[in-house]
């Protein structure tokens, strides 16, 4: 019964915390232009504009692609609270000091939801993205 009650906790901080805002767009990235040569290795990751204060594009493997949403999910009205990339490392925002895995999942907060991730679809060598 204690750990029910936790959960509501958990449940009720998380809804008071603010929410990244939402925003719509469908975006086009060129794999073949040289701007974008990070995405030709596996854990290879670019900036890219779109979403609400940039996206993060990270390259699985081949043909599979994860986009995520660069403003942090601590705080993200916070002007600063922008996800920055460790080369294939991990992704941190140096302003919280949280840090997430290359598949937007968290590793340390004071953070406590994964990046928002946005959909991919690879079409030769056009990777869409959209929310």
């Amino acid at each position: 019964m204690a750990g029910l009650g936790l959960a509501a906790c958990d449940s009720t901080n998380n809804a008071a915390e603010p929410q990244i805002p939402l925003t719509a767009f469908n975006t086009v990235l060129d794999l073949s232009n040289q701007q974008n040569s990070n995405l030709r290795f596996d854990n290879g990751a670019i900036y890219y504009p779109g979403g609400v204060r940039g996206l993060i594009v990270v390259r699985q493997s081949a043909g599979n692609y994860l986009a995520f949403e660069r403003n942090c999910p601590y705080q993200p009205l916070d002007t600063c609270a922008r996800v920055k990339i460790e080369p294939q490392v991990y992704l941190y925002d140096p302003c919280c000091k949280s840090q997430f895995t290359l598949q937007g999942q968290l590793i340390s907060g004071p953070a406590i939801r994964p990046l928002r991730q946005y959909r991919t679809s690879l079409s030769g060598n056009l990777l869409t993205i959209t929310n």
